[in-house]
């Protein structure tokens, strides 16, 4: 025989002050929980979204990402001429491309924040066609123009279009701004690569990365094949989209270790707060307990009657942990990309999956929370409960 559910929905309302500092407790828990988790799918995201299938990314064989890796003008070469790279009236679609790290003041706070300036190709645009130009005018090859990503332009000061900009030793003009369509490229700052090279005094014709345009998406393995038999070759080619996963990796799994950490913590006092709830609840009602075992009900109801009563606590506070985080979707922060050293800007994504994964986690605390006081009510002694009445 089992018990009615209403029965558990009145006990949860007669005893409300307790019941509201575990949803509270499990509310919070499962909050910061998906709060972490969607900071670091959004950090993920953000670096994930930069490639694309249709690119290859040509780095220095070893190299870790693009601040140590150097690619000569011979070896550029070889790569122009290499299969399966796309062409264009005869000339291969690719970006050679230099980066480095300039200072610039953020607008909040004014503090000088590392940005990354990459010296790219004046045709890069046919290579990462996800970049358009939303302001402004794309730069010209040759001269110290600058145009400025989405998030680059709201973050920083001093970036405006039309305003004069120094760094480097020298004075730069911005002339345009463009939308990279959510990806880690709205956070740089663009001109031309070889401009960039003579204003910080840079070796003429060395690159720390190229980005290929492929032929299509199968001719990655044509293009590494090529470049790896060549002698004159110490190279790494990646599909463009897989280079920035693996860029992503540190940094979120950072995030998440320590999210599920503090998640951790907090869902062991909420477990307790869960424990508390229902400890007190069989005392109280450890003579309704026992007159229900007396007219029939068996120790199995008992237990599923508690475990259920604490599970749609924990349900509760589960939802409201997450409607509380659902503000901070497409909420931008940013962050230090540890790959090279610049500020990173980019959203929170409070996706369904997280969500899902937070009401799963909330009633994993309900349950543990309530299989123990579930079984002491179950194995409560009913003559003597009885003889109390």
């Amino acid at each position: 025989m089992a018990l009615p559910i209403v029965y558990n929905l009145r006990s949860v309302r007669a005893r409300w002050v307790s019941t509201i500092v575990a949803v509270l407790g499990i509310a919070g828990t499962v909050g910061v929980f998906v709060a972490m988790l969607s900071l670091a799918r959004g950090f993920k995201a953000t670096l994930v979204a930069s490639g694309s299938k249709d690119n290859a990314v040509i780095r220095r064989a070893g190299a870790t990402g693009e601040m140590d890796s150097v690619i000569t003008l011979e070896q550029l070469r070889v790569i122009e001429d290499a299969p399966g790279i796309a062409r264009r009236d005869g000339r291969p679609i690719l970006s050679p491309e230099v980066v480095v790290v300039a200072a610039f003041p953020l607008r909040s706070t004014g503090t000088d924040a590392n940005v990354e300036v990459r010296g790219v190709a004046p045709d890069v645009l046919e290579v990462r066609r996800n970049v358009r130009i939303t302001a402004g005018r794309f730069f010209a090859p040759g001269l110290p123009e600058l145009v400025v990503g989405k998030n680059a332009s709201r973050a920083y000061a001093g970036v405006d279009l039309g305003s004069t900009v120094r760094f480097g030793g020298g004075s730069w003009q911005v002339v345009g701004t463009f939308d990279a369509g959510g990806s880690a490229f709205d956070s740089e700052i663009w001109c031309d690569g070889r401009v960039l090279d003579q204003v910080y005094k840079r070796p003429v014709n060395i690159f720390q990365s190229v980005t290929a345009r492929l032929s299509s998406p199968a001719s990655l393995a044509e293009v590494k094949d090529t470049l790896s038999t060549d002698p004159r070759m110490t190279v790494q080619v990646d599909r463009e989209i897989d280079f920035y996963e693996k860029q992503s990796r540190a940094i979120t799994t950072l995030i998440t270790v320590l999210g599920s950490m503090v998640a951790g913590i907090m869902g062991i006092g909420a477990v307790f707060g869960a424990l508390n709830t229902m400890y007190s609840a069989v005392a109280e009602r450890s003579r309704e307990i026992a007159t229900m075992r007396a007219i029939g009900f068996g120790a199995g109801s008992i237990v599923v009657s508690f475990v259920f009563e604490s599970l749609v606590i924990a349900l509760v506070g589960g939802v409201l942990g997450c409607l509380a985080v659902l503000p901070l979707n497409g909420l931008t922060t940013g962050t230090l990309n540890w790959q090279t050293f610049s500020h990173l800007a980019f959203a929170f994504r409070v996706t369904p999956g997280l969500l899902a994964m937070g009401i799963a986690f909330a009633l994993a605390m309900g349950l543990v929370g309530g299989i123990p006081p579930a079984v002491r009510a179950a194995r409560a002694p009913v003559a003597r409960a009885l003889r109390d009445l």
